[in-house]
């Protein structure tokens, strides 16, 4: 059996897989035009229509419930309490008016059964048959009862819906929980794995939680808005699309930077194998900008930045990787001109005392621990695994600690095993060892570096996450500045991801590979060359 690039995909249920959009859409109107007659009746305020083509488009489609409520609600100039989810559908609050809408809406599934969307079903058993786990991931309440009215429930490997979702705390679309526990729940990481949505806060639910290639559906004829928020190509039907054409897509390479600046040839190049399916499929146009319009646009420059390997070339002994002064220097002048930051998987204090600059944002341990000017933030759940990183640290040091050139280190939140200098015969032993604690410890899960394996928290956090608290946190729009993420590991596509189709990626390789990264430059002295030309355009204004 082929292997393929990508481990899993996630669809969203409605609109995606079942024909249930149009019977929600019935549903909510004529909820709320109920709803609405009765504050007519009660309060006497004039009664307005609720309409499928605006008000659900707007306010309800794609989110959860008693949120699509709220939002619709106080476009009226209407706000209701929250409320609880086991409020009575004649209670005046946005869940028990949700309920009401839900029990219409449950009616029509029992009665008639949900519709499917036959080339969805298609693509999902050709999904399974070359070994590729399938997921739902739905904001509805009602998916496994939507599923298993359409016959199609046994498909799925797991199913995450607003019960879920409720039940663990989880944040609603446009954030990415939903999708990132779903990829849990099937054990394989978000930056392996593809999102299926035909919404607007779905698919940019798929781009926050750093997926790796995100597949908007226009069933509504909204290819521009699907793109805008997030979608790296858009079809108009699942029958359009193939596992092998899955592949191409996800297999994207960045094209050196030097080839691309100033000039406007594309960043990327997917052609389908045949020249008839092209017009099938739309491409975000935001990959195929030159390094001149990524760049020198005119916008703020937000620089965020990994070190090993970007800042400081790699070394043998990690404990030797360290900036040249030409390098300090030119970053220091960067930051004068820049708001930079820099994401490590070393812990922040080390981070901090190697690079040796004030004014810039660090963020230690893949971004679970940062520290800038008036922020702080340390992951809620960090401290409680620091025991368990000392026990692992002390065990894997007495289980690997004889074999020659190993590096074992506890930072403090992680655990990190450095083998560049490890014998090759000893590197399956190493693997085995770490892949058994995690096994063994529902808590862990194993990030895969350039010869590093290392323990973290099984969180829902990463370098891509830590990108969008930092940028939150200093009040920076996505929309008014140019962002860019340098970095050259596996762990760094967490950012790349993140940060696609509405930033800058720019990888750290000699060699041309797979990656979210729009760009790829060869050295840490192309890092510097870029960062002075940067310098440079921001000074002439």
């Amino acid at each position: 059996m082929q292997v393929y690039h990508f481990d899993a995909v996630i669809f969203d249920l409605d609109g995606v897989i079942t024909q249930t959009a149009r019977i929600h859409a019935r549903s909510w109107k004529a909820m709320f035009d109920e709803y609405l007659k009765l504050r007519e009746d009660k309060y006497g305020e004039p009664f307005k229509e609720f309409t499928v083509e605006e008000d659900y488009a707007m306010y309800v489609d794609g989110k959860p419930r008693y949120k699509g409520v709220q939002s619709f609600l106080e476009s009226r100039g209407i706000h209701l309490p929250l409320g609880k989810t086991t409020d009575s559908p004649d209670t005046e609050t946005c869940c028990g008016v949700g309920n009401r809408k839900n029990i219409k809406f449950c009616e029509i599934i029992k009665n008639r059964g949900a519709d499917i969307y036959a080339p969805a079903i298609d693509f999902i058993k050709e999904l399974k048959a070359a070994g590729i786990k399938v997921g739902v991931a739905s904001s509805s309440r009602n998916c496994e009862l939507i599923l298993e009215s359409a016959g199609v429930k046994d498909l799925f490997l797991t199913i995450v819906d607003g019960l879920v979702s409720e039940r663990l705390g989880l944040k609603g679309k446009p954030e990415g929980d939903i999708f990132v526990r779903a990829a849990r729940n099937m054990g394989v990481a978000p930056s392996k794995s593809i999102v299926v949505e035909d919404a607007t806060s779905g698919v940019s639910a798929g781009r926050n939680g750093g997926f790796g290639l995100v597949i908007g559906v226009a069933r509504k004829n909204n290819e521009d808005t699907l793109i805008n928020n997030g979608a790296d190509i858009v079809i108009r039907k699942l029958s359009e699309i193939s596992v092998e054409q899955t592949e191409r897509w996800f297999l994207q390479k960045p094209e050196p930077l030097a080839s691309s600046w100033e000039q406007n040839n594309k960043i990327l190049t997917l052609p389908p194998e045949d020249p008839a399916e092209k017009s099938k499929v739309i491409i975000n146009p935001w990959i195929f900008r030159s390094a001149d319009e990524a760049l020198l646009n005119g916008k703020k420059p937000v620089f965020f930045l990994a070190y090993d390997g970007t800042l400081a070339p790699i070394v043998d002994n990690p404990d030797e990787a360290v900036m040249t002064d030409e390098m300090r220097e030119t970053l220091k002048r960067l930051s004068e001109v820049c708001t930079v930051s820099i994401i490590s998987g070393r812990t922040r204090e080390t981070i901090e005392s190697m690079i040796g600059i004030d004014g810039l944002v660090y963020a230690g341990s893949h971004g679970i621990d940062i520290l800038g000017d008036n922020i702080r933030m340390l992951h809620k759940d960090a401290e409680k695994f620091v025991p368990l990183m000392k026990d692992q640290w002390t065990y894997l040091s007495k289980e690997l600690g004889n074999i020659p050139g190993i590096f074992i280190k506890n930072k403090t939140y992680t655990v990190a095993v450095h083998s560049r200098l490890v014998p090759n015969e000893e590197i399956k032993r190493i693997e085995k060892v770490m892949y058994d604690i995690v096994k063994k410890n529902e808590g862990l899960s194993l990030l895969t570096g350039n010869m590093v394996y290392e323990l973290f928290p099984a969180i829902d956090w990463d370098k891509g996450q830590a990108i969008r608290w930092i940028m939150h946190e200093l009040g920076l729009s996505w929309d008014e500045s140019s962002v860019v993420y340098i970095g050259d590991d596996v762990t760094d596509q967490f950012a790349f991801r993140v940060i696609r189709t509405r930033g800058t990626g720019i990888m750290v390789s000699e060699k041309s590979k797979p990656s979210a990264a729009h760009f790829r430059v060869s050295s840490t002295y192309d890092v510097r060359e870029l960062f002075e030309k940067m310098i440079e355009e921001v000074l002439k204004g």
